[in-house]
């Protein structure tokens, strides 16, 4: 059985935020229903190169096991199929900032709650329902902007750098569908629901983790450093006589099986300047010059093969295609396969979670849009005429 067998999901949500949270539901089992604009639908529709026939592979990876409606909520007839929509359902999911736009569509927390004591009524914005920066518009690169991480990436003598994919995006759905998974567990023993309010520049700013913690605790403004770690040496990439590669020495003991391994115990190791973690941090750049050196002489192949011999902690530094193509990816199940209507099978990335009972499905593509509107329709009482009507109509 499937963790979330029975659950219904109204997903109202555009972009990726909401739809990868939507998404994540359906993968355990819920029923998601994919409430989009008649006249084009969610946005990331229309986000591309690449499309594969017509359709964009940005918006099929983050919207499996849906159905999609399409319903015009500045029309009360499909304000009242969103109403029964909201009578059946378990969860809510919006990205609406605005209060006022929220309560002209039908879907403020103040209607959907009334309507229906035990929905989950989740809200996704940039920058969250309360304070000075709520109801601005919001998107990925602003959260990274605006969180202080986007000052942190990249070299120290370059401009700041946007992480190349959206992870405060991708943050944000994982944050806001663990807090509904809490808030039904809650429910089982409360009997109503509750309102959650999930904030991308919050999301984004955890991602300072001990840089703030150690910011929090000294008062010093943290430096940006590149690849180096801001408490760890070595905890980084190094040259290889071919290739990039990375070391991460994490403990004293990881430190004394690289020196061994690499036969400077008795040099590098025996450093007063390397003694510690501490000092190591401290001599950073020299202890960097010097490994480097003896890194240089072999490629990496060579080191990967003594390094996890020895029990040291190191990898290669793939390409995306490389792991896209990786073996332990393929054994993992993290690269699954859906038949598309139009596009055929579309390979996407598979869900992480894994469970001794529950597992994950990955069985329904991404949805065309309006794709179920009459089966859904259907389901909710609307016989033919009167959905050719809704059509004539333009509400859905």
């Amino acid at each position: 059985m499937e963790v979330l067998n029975g659950i219904r999901v109204i997903d109202l949500t555009q972009a990726l935020a909401g739809p990868y949270c939507a998404q994540l539901l359906g993968d355990f089992g819920a029923e998601v229903i994919k409430v989009e604009r008649p006249a084009g639908g969610d946005q990331a529709r229309g986000w591309g190169p690449p499309f594969v026939a017509g359709e964009s592979s940005y918006f099929m990876g983050t919207n499996r096991n849906k159905r999609s409606i399409t319903l015009d909520l500045q029309i009360p007839r499909a304000r009242e199929i969103m109403d029964c929509l909201v009578d059946r359902a378990d969860v809510l999911i919006h990205n609406v900032p605005r209060r006022a736009t929220r309560e002209k569509l039908g879907i403020d927390a103040a209607r959907v709650r009334g309507r229906n004591a035990r929905i989950i009524w989740a809200s996704i914005t940039g920058f969250g329902l309360t304070g000075p920066e709520a109801e601005k518009p919001g998107y990925d690169v602003i959260a990274q902007a605006m969180s202080g991480t986007m000052a942190l990436t990249g070299e120290p003598d370059h401009g700041p750098t946007r992480f190349p994919t959206p992870m405060a995006d991708i943050t944000t759905g994982i944050y806001t569908a663990l807090a509904i998974v809490a808030a039904l567990y809650e429910r089982q023993s409360s009997g109503v629901g509750q309102e959650l309010d999930l904030a991308l520049l919050d999301c984004q700013t955890t991602w300072l983790a001990n840089v703030a913690s150690a910011y929090l605790a000294t008062g010093s403004a943290p430096a940006k450093r590149g690849n180096a770690h801001p408490n760890i040496a070595p905890y980084q990439p190094f040259h290889a006589a071919d290739d990039w590669f990375i070391v991460a020495a994490g403990t004293e003991g990881h430190w004394k099986l690289l020196i061994e391994t690499l036969g400077i115990d008795a040099t590098i190791g025996s450093d007063r300047r390397f003694s510690s973690n501490a000092e190591r941090v401290a001599h950073r750049e020299e202890l960097d010059a010097l490994l480097s050196e003896q890194f240089a002489r072999h490629p990496v192949d060579y080191w990967i093969g003594k390094l996890e011999a020895a029990g040291i902690p190191c990898g290669p530094i793939n390409r995306p295609e490389q792991i896209l193509n990786h073996p332990h990816m393929a054994a993992r199940n993290m690269i699954v396969s859906t038949q598309h209507p139009s596009a055929g099978p579309v390979r996407s990335l598979g869900n992480p979670m894994k469970m001794s009972r529950t597992t994950p499905r990955a069985e329904r593509p991404a949805p065309l849009l309006g794709e179920h509107t009459v089966a859904v329709l259907s389901e909710l009482g609307y016989d033919a005429d009167q959905i050719e009507q809704l059509r004539r109509e333009r509400a859905v």
